[in-house]
Protein backbone atom coordinates (compact mmCIF):
# COMPACT_ATOMS: atom_id res chain seq x y z
CA UNK A 1 0.00 0.00 0.00
CA UNK A 2 2.90 2.05 0.95
CA UNK A 3 3.93 1.93 -2.95
CA UNK A 4 0.54 3.37 -4.06
CA UNK A 5 1.16 6.49 -1.67
CA UNK A 6 4.53 7.12 -2.55
CA UNK A 7 3.60 7.31 -6.74
CA UNK A 8 0.66 8.85 -5.77
CA UNK A 9 2.64 11.32 -4.33
CA UNK A 10 4.66 11.78 -6.68
CA UNK A 11 1.97 12.62 -9.12
CA UNK A 12 0.42 14.68 -7.39
CA UNK A 13 3.68 16.71 -7.01
CA UNK A 14 4.65 16.67 -10.68
CA UNK A 15 1.05 18.04 -11.33
CA UNK A 16 0.77 20.34 -8.77
CA UNK A 17 4.05 21.67 -8.26
CA UNK A 18 6.73 20.59 -11.05
CA UNK A 19 5.14 21.87 -14.08
CA UNK A 20 4.26 24.99 -12.72
CA UNK A 21 7.79 25.57 -11.37
CA UNK A 22 9.34 24.08 -15.01
CA UNK A 23 6.69 26.91 -16.79
CA UNK A 24 8.17 29.59 -14.41
CA UNK A 25 11.34 28.92 -15.13
CA UNK A 26 11.46 28.54 -18.94
CA UNK A 27 9.33 31.43 -19.22
CA UNK A 28 11.48 33.39 -17.53
CA UNK A 29 14.23 32.46 -20.04
CA UNK A 30 12.10 34.00 -22.49
CA UNK A 31 12.56 37.95 -23.50
CA UNK A 32 9.22 40.00 -23.42
CA UNK A 33 8.54 41.17 -27.14
CA UNK A 34 7.20 44.81 -27.15
CA UNK A 35 3.66 45.48 -27.87
CA UNK A 36 3.83 48.92 -28.81
CA UNK A 37 1.53 50.13 -31.64
CA UNK A 38 1.77 52.94 -34.02
CA UNK A 39 -0.94 55.32 -35.70
CA UNK A 40 -4.22 55.34 -34.70
CA UNK A 41 -6.17 53.24 -32.03
CA UNK A 42 -8.28 50.30 -33.43
CA UNK A 43 -11.51 50.02 -33.21
CA UNK A 44 -13.42 47.77 -30.58
CA UNK A 45 -16.57 46.08 -30.00
CA UNK A 46 -17.33 44.84 -26.81
CA UNK A 47 -19.37 41.72 -26.71
CA UNK A 48 -21.86 41.28 -23.65
CA UNK A 49 -23.85 37.75 -23.54
CA UNK A 50 -26.25 38.16 -20.89
CA UNK A 51 -28.95 36.34 -19.10
CA UNK A 52 -29.31 39.15 -16.53
CA UNK A 53 -31.80 41.38 -15.86
CA UNK A 54 -32.06 45.27 -17.46
CA UNK A 55 -30.42 46.90 -14.18
CA UNK A 56 -27.65 44.22 -13.98
CA UNK A 57 -26.61 45.27 -17.75
CA UNK A 58 -27.12 48.83 -17.67
CA UNK A 59 -25.09 49.14 -14.83
CA UNK A 60 -22.36 46.77 -16.64
CA UNK A 61 -22.51 49.38 -19.66
CA UNK A 62 -21.90 52.09 -17.26
CA UNK A 63 -18.53 50.53 -16.09
CA UNK A 64 -17.99 49.62 -19.55
CA UNK A 65 -18.16 53.15 -20.94
CA UNK A 66 -15.68 54.65 -17.87
CA UNK A 67 -13.22 53.36 -19.59
CA UNK A 68 -9.97 54.88 -20.98
CA UNK A 69 -10.42 54.33 -24.51
CA UNK A 70 -11.23 56.52 -27.04
CA UNK A 71 -14.52 56.79 -27.14
CA UNK A 72 -14.74 57.35 -30.74
CA UNK A 73 -13.39 54.12 -31.46
CA UNK A 74 -16.13 51.66 -29.21
CA UNK A 75 -19.33 50.19 -29.92
CA UNK A 76 -20.90 47.53 -27.24
CA UNK A 77 -23.02 44.80 -28.16
CA UNK A 78 -25.18 43.09 -25.70
CA UNK A 79 -27.14 39.87 -26.90
CA UNK A 80 -29.57 38.06 -24.64
CA UNK A 81 -29.82 34.60 -24.29
CA UNK A 82 -32.70 33.51 -26.04
CA UNK A 83 -33.53 30.61 -23.86
CA UNK A 84 -32.69 32.50 -20.09
CA UNK A 85 -32.98 36.46 -20.28
CA UNK A 86 -34.43 37.98 -17.60
CA UNK A 87 -34.15 41.34 -19.74
CA UNK A 88 -36.22 41.90 -22.72
CA UNK A 89 -34.89 44.51 -26.02
CA UNK A 90 -37.32 46.73 -25.04
CA UNK A 91 -35.97 47.61 -21.46
CA UNK A 92 -32.31 48.13 -22.80
CA UNK A 93 -33.33 50.45 -26.08
CA UNK A 94 -31.99 54.30 -26.06
CA UNK A 95 -29.24 53.55 -23.63
CA UNK A 96 -27.03 55.14 -25.54
CA UNK A 97 -25.63 55.06 -29.61
CA UNK A 98 -22.89 53.02 -28.93
CA UNK A 99 -25.15 50.18 -27.94
CA UNK A 100 -27.03 47.45 -29.80
CA UNK A 101 -29.13 45.08 -28.19
CA UNK A 102 -29.89 42.41 -29.92
CA UNK A 103 -31.28 38.29 -29.33
CA UNK A 104 -28.79 35.32 -29.03
CA UNK A 105 -29.76 32.81 -31.68
CA UNK A 106 -31.28 29.48 -31.32
CA UNK A 107 -31.40 27.57 -28.85
CA UNK A 108 -29.73 29.72 -26.76
CA UNK A 109 -26.78 29.48 -24.16
CA UNK A 110 -23.68 31.68 -24.42
CA UNK A 111 -21.99 29.84 -27.45
CA UNK A 112 -25.53 30.81 -29.92
CA UNK A 113 -25.58 34.03 -28.33
CA UNK A 114 -22.03 35.44 -28.60
CA UNK A 115 -22.83 34.30 -32.42
CA UNK A 116 -25.17 36.65 -32.98
CA UNK A 117 -23.13 39.40 -31.28
CA UNK A 118 -20.00 39.09 -32.99
CA UNK A 119 -22.18 38.79 -36.23
CA UNK A 120 -23.45 42.42 -35.62
CA UNK A 121 -19.76 43.54 -34.67
CA UNK A 122 -18.23 45.72 -36.75
CA UNK A 123 -14.96 46.72 -35.45
CA UNK A 124 -10.83 45.17 -35.39
CA UNK A 125 -10.56 44.35 -32.18
CA UNK A 126 -13.24 41.79 -30.20
CA UNK A 127 -13.71 41.98 -26.29
CA UNK A 128 -15.40 39.78 -24.28
CA UNK A 129 -16.75 40.40 -20.62
CA UNK A 130 -20.04 39.06 -18.38
CA UNK A 131 -22.43 40.79 -16.80
CA UNK A 132 -21.49 40.71 -13.23
CA UNK A 133 -17.96 42.08 -13.57
CA UNK A 134 -16.45 45.61 -13.30
CA UNK A 135 -13.02 47.07 -15.88
CA UNK A 136 -10.31 49.26 -14.64
CA UNK A 137 -10.35 52.03 -16.60
CA UNK A 138 -7.17 50.99 -18.37
CA UNK A 139 -8.43 47.22 -19.08
CA UNK A 140 -9.81 47.43 -22.16
CA UNK A 141 -6.27 50.15 -23.57
CA UNK A 142 -4.58 46.97 -21.93
CA UNK A 143 -5.58 44.39 -23.99
CA UNK A 144 -5.68 46.22 -27.58
CA UNK A 145 -2.06 46.90 -26.58
CA UNK A 146 -1.11 43.50 -26.29
CA UNK A 147 -2.57 42.60 -29.52
CA UNK A 148 -0.12 45.12 -30.88
CA UNK A 149 2.14 41.92 -31.14
CA UNK A 150 1.82 40.48 -34.52
CA UNK A 151 2.21 36.91 -33.05
CA UNK A 152 -0.71 37.17 -30.85
CA UNK A 153 -4.18 36.21 -31.93
CA UNK A 154 -5.63 36.87 -28.52
CA UNK A 155 -4.93 38.18 -25.17
CA UNK A 156 -6.50 37.23 -21.24
CA UNK A 157 -6.80 39.85 -19.24
CA UNK A 158 -6.56 39.04 -15.27
CA UNK A 159 -9.96 39.02 -13.20
CA UNK A 160 -9.62 39.32 -9.11
CA UNK A 161 -12.03 37.65 -7.04
CA UNK A 162 -13.59 39.94 -3.94
CA UNK A 163 -11.30 37.71 -1.27
CA UNK A 164 -8.35 38.62 -2.83
CA UNK A 165 -8.13 41.66 -0.47
CA UNK A 166 -9.09 39.85 3.23
CA UNK A 167 -9.65 36.09 3.95
CA UNK A 168 -9.40 33.81 1.01
CA UNK A 169 -11.29 30.51 0.75
CA UNK A 170 -9.96 27.40 -1.32
CA UNK A 171 -11.49 28.30 -4.70
CA UNK A 172 -9.98 31.67 -4.63
CA UNK A 173 -6.38 30.59 -3.38
CA UNK A 174 -6.93 28.42 -6.23
CA UNK A 175 -7.72 31.16 -8.86
CA UNK A 176 -4.49 33.44 -7.70
CA UNK A 177 -2.57 30.07 -8.30
CA UNK A 178 -4.24 29.64 -11.78
CA UNK A 179 -3.82 33.26 -12.81
CA UNK A 180 -0.01 33.21 -12.03
CA UNK A 181 0.59 29.62 -14.06
CA UNK A 182 -1.39 31.29 -17.31
CA UNK A 183 0.58 34.86 -16.63
CA UNK A 184 4.38 32.11 -17.10
CA UNK A 185 2.62 29.97 -19.77
CA UNK A 186 1.74 32.66 -21.62
CA UNK A 187 5.27 34.06 -21.51
CA UNK A 188 6.93 30.24 -22.73
CA UNK A 189 4.21 30.61 -25.59
CA UNK A 190 0.57 31.03 -24.91
CA UNK A 191 -2.06 30.40 -22.17
CA UNK A 192 -3.99 27.16 -21.96
CA UNK A 193 -7.24 28.84 -22.33
CA UNK A 194 -8.45 32.90 -21.27
CA UNK A 195 -10.66 34.44 -18.80
CA UNK A 196 -14.36 34.47 -19.65
CA UNK A 197 -15.03 37.74 -18.40
CA UNK A 198 -12.24 40.19 -20.02
CA UNK A 199 -10.24 38.79 -23.18
CA UNK A 200 -9.62 40.22 -26.38
CA UNK A 201 -9.01 38.49 -29.75
CA UNK A 202 -8.78 39.94 -33.38
CA UNK A 203 -12.00 39.59 -35.55
CA UNK A 204 -10.71 38.31 -38.68
CA UNK A 205 -9.79 35.16 -36.66
CA UNK A 206 -13.57 34.85 -35.46
CA UNK A 207 -15.82 31.92 -36.68
CA UNK A 208 -18.65 31.03 -35.30
CA UNK A 209 -18.75 28.65 -32.31
CA UNK A 210 -20.87 25.11 -32.39
CA UNK A 211 -24.39 25.27 -30.70
CA UNK A 212 -23.91 23.68 -27.41
CA UNK A 213 -20.27 24.76 -26.55
CA UNK A 214 -19.99 25.14 -22.62
CA UNK A 215 -16.11 26.85 -22.46
CA UNK A 216 -16.03 29.33 -25.39
CA UNK A 217 -12.57 30.96 -23.18
CA UNK A 218 -10.77 27.36 -23.47
CA UNK A 219 -12.07 26.26 -26.77
CA UNK A 220 -11.76 29.81 -29.03
CA UNK A 221 -7.79 30.30 -27.84
CA UNK A 222 -6.98 26.74 -28.30
CA UNK A 223 -8.39 26.96 -32.29
CA UNK A 224 -6.16 30.20 -32.51
CA UNK A 225 -3.68 28.12 -31.32
CA UNK A 226 -3.97 24.83 -33.44
CA UNK A 227 -4.00 27.40 -36.31
CA UNK A 228 -0.39 29.08 -35.42
CA UNK A 229 -1.12 32.07 -33.48
CA UNK A 230 -0.25 32.58 -29.87
CA UNK A 231 -2.44 33.48 -26.63
CA UNK A 232 -1.00 36.17 -24.56
CA UNK A 233 -2.05 37.20 -20.79
CA UNK A 234 -1.44 40.59 -18.85
CA UNK A 235 -1.98 41.48 -15.60
CA UNK A 236 -2.18 44.88 -16.37
CA UNK A 237 -5.83 44.47 -17.83
CA UNK A 238 -7.87 43.75 -14.73
CA UNK A 239 -11.53 42.98 -14.33
CA UNK A 240 -13.00 42.78 -10.65
CA UNK A 241 -16.06 40.05 -9.75
CA UNK A 242 -18.30 41.91 -7.37
CA UNK A 243 -20.06 37.99 -6.46
CA UNK A 244 -18.53 35.61 -4.07
CA UNK A 245 -19.16 31.93 -4.10
CA UNK A 246 -20.57 29.54 -1.31
CA UNK A 247 -18.82 26.25 -1.67
CA UNK A 248 -22.19 24.48 -2.95
CA UNK A 249 -21.68 26.97 -6.06
CA UNK A 250 -18.45 26.56 -6.61
CA UNK A 251 -19.29 22.99 -7.02
CA UNK A 252 -21.85 23.44 -9.75
CA UNK A 253 -19.91 26.16 -11.58
CA UNK A 254 -16.56 23.79 -11.38
CA UNK A 255 -18.64 20.89 -12.33
CA UNK A 256 -19.58 22.87 -15.69
CA UNK A 257 -16.39 24.19 -16.47
CA UNK A 258 -14.50 20.78 -16.05
CA UNK A 259 -17.19 18.99 -17.98
CA UNK A 260 -16.57 21.66 -20.77
CA UNK A 261 -12.76 20.59 -20.51
CA UNK A 262 -13.72 17.49 -21.73
CA UNK A 263 -16.33 18.68 -24.37
CA UNK A 264 -13.27 20.62 -26.24
CA UNK A 265 -11.11 17.62 -26.44
CA UNK A 266 -14.00 15.97 -27.81
CA UNK A 267 -15.21 19.04 -30.61
CA UNK A 268 -11.34 19.49 -30.83
CA UNK A 269 -9.98 16.59 -31.36
CA UNK A 270 -6.35 17.91 -33.03
CA UNK A 271 -5.97 19.46 -29.14
CA UNK A 272 -4.66 16.28 -28.31
CA UNK A 273 -2.56 15.40 -31.01
CA UNK A 274 1.31 16.93 -30.00
CA UNK A 275 2.56 16.84 -33.42
CA UNK A 276 -0.84 19.45 -33.97
CA UNK A 277 -0.96 20.98 -30.82
CA UNK A 278 2.17 23.06 -30.01
CA UNK A 279 1.53 23.53 -26.49
CA UNK A 280 0.24 20.12 -25.86
CA UNK A 281 2.26 19.16 -23.44
CA UNK A 282 1.09 22.28 -21.23
CA UNK A 283 -2.25 21.15 -22.25
CA UNK A 284 -2.22 17.88 -20.57
CA UNK A 285 -0.54 18.94 -17.68
CA UNK A 286 -2.55 21.93 -16.92
CA UNK A 287 -6.27 20.42 -17.99
CA UNK A 288 -5.77 16.84 -18.55
CA UNK A 289 -3.94 15.66 -15.57
CA UNK A 290 -5.45 17.39 -13.30
CA UNK A 291 -8.53 15.56 -13.32
CA UNK A 292 -6.51 12.77 -11.96
CA UNK A 293 -6.52 14.56 -9.09
CA UNK A 294 -9.00 13.06 -6.49
CA UNK A 295 -8.29 9.50 -7.18
CA UNK A 296 -4.62 10.10 -6.65
CA UNK A 297 -5.25 12.21 -3.54
CA UNK A 298 -7.88 9.39 -2.31
CA UNK A 299 -4.99 6.43 -2.95
CA UNK A 300 -2.37 8.67 -1.22
CA UNK A 301 -5.07 9.41 1.81
CA UNK A 302 -5.93 5.35 2.01
CA UNK A 303 -2.02 4.82 2.03
CA UNK A 304 -1.53 6.97 4.75
CA UNK A 305 -4.60 5.85 7.42
CA UNK A 306 -3.53 2.48 6.12
CA UNK A 307 0.52 2.89 7.14
CA UNK A 308 -0.50 5.37 10.61
CA UNK A 309 -3.28 2.26 11.49
CA UNK A 310 -0.75 -0.56 10.80
CA UNK A 311 2.20 1.11 12.89
CA UNK A 312 0.09 1.96 15.89
CA UNK A 313 -1.22 -1.54 16.30
CA UNK A 314 1.84 -2.88 16.17
CA UNK A 315 3.51 -0.59 18.47
CA UNK A 316 3.46 -1.72 22.62
CA UNK A 317 2.37 2.24 23.32
CA UNK A 318 -0.66 1.29 20.80
CA UNK A 319 -3.19 1.76 23.97
CA UNK A 320 -2.22 5.45 24.96
CA UNK A 321 -1.56 6.31 21.42
CA UNK A 322 -5.02 5.53 20.45
CA UNK A 323 -5.97 7.27 23.83
CA UNK A 324 -4.02 10.44 22.36
CA UNK A 325 -5.96 10.24 18.87
CA UNK A 326 -9.05 9.96 20.40
CA UNK A 327 -8.50 13.21 22.59
CA UNK A 328 -7.05 14.90 19.74
CA UNK A 329 -10.98 14.22 17.96
CA UNK A 330 -12.83 14.99 20.88
CA UNK A 331 -11.13 18.30 20.98
CA UNK A 332 -11.34 18.94 17.52
CA UNK A 333 -15.41 18.08 17.56
CA UNK A 334 -15.79 20.06 20.77
CA UNK A 335 -14.03 23.61 19.97
CA UNK A 336 -16.21 25.45 18.15
CA UNK A 337 -13.97 28.06 15.95
CA UNK A 338 -11.73 24.60 14.98
CA UNK A 339 -14.94 22.88 13.91
CA UNK A 340 -16.08 25.70 12.25
CA UNK A 341 -12.97 26.44 10.34
CA UNK A 342 -12.11 22.61 9.55
CA UNK A 343 -16.09 22.01 8.40
CA UNK A 344 -15.45 25.20 5.81
CA UNK A 345 -11.90 23.29 4.71
CA UNK A 346 -13.54 20.09 4.64
CA UNK A 347 -16.57 21.32 2.48
CA UNK A 348 -14.51 23.34 -0.03
CA UNK A 349 -12.32 20.06 -0.63
CA UNK A 350 -15.19 18.41 -0.83
CA UNK A 351 -16.82 20.72 -3.39
CA UNK A 352 -13.81 21.29 -5.57
CA UNK A 353 -12.70 17.47 -6.11
CA UNK A 354 -15.91 16.14 -6.47
CA UNK A 355 -16.81 18.57 -9.11
CA UNK A 356 -13.99 16.67 -11.00
CA UNK A 357 -15.20 12.99 -10.20
CA UNK A 358 -18.94 14.34 -11.65
CA UNK A 359 -16.88 16.07 -14.43
CA UNK A 360 -15.33 13.18 -15.98
CA UNK A 361 -18.89 10.92 -15.71
CA UNK A 362 -20.48 13.74 -17.58
CA UNK A 363 -17.59 13.41 -20.34
CA UNK A 364 -18.11 10.16 -20.64
CA UNK A 365 -21.68 9.92 -21.04
CA UNK A 366 -21.70 13.23 -23.40
CA UNK A 367 -23.96 14.65 -20.98
CA UNK A 368 -23.00 18.46 -22.02
CA UNK A 369 -26.21 20.04 -21.08
CA UNK A 370 -25.02 21.03 -17.66
CA UNK A 371 -26.28 24.62 -17.14
CA UNK A 372 -29.12 23.75 -14.73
Amino acid sequence: MMQFGVFSTLVLAAIWGGYPLAVRALGGLRRRRSTGRSGAAPTVSVAIASSDDASAIRARLADVFRTAYPAGRLEVIVALDSARAKATMDQLQGIDPRVTVLLGDAPGGKAATLNAAIRAARNEILVFTDTAQRFDPDAIPELVEQLGDDRMGAVSGMLDLPGAEGSLNLAERYWRYERWLRLWESRLHSSVGVTGAIYAMRRALWRPLPAGLILDDLFLPMRLVLDGWRVGFTDRARAYDVRRFAAGQEYRRKVRTLTGVIQVCAWLPGILNPFRNPIWLQFVFHKLLRLLTPYFATILALSVAWTVAARVLASPLRVPLLTGIGLAVLVVCLVPHVRRVLRAQIAWGVAMQSSIVVATVNGVRGRWDVWS
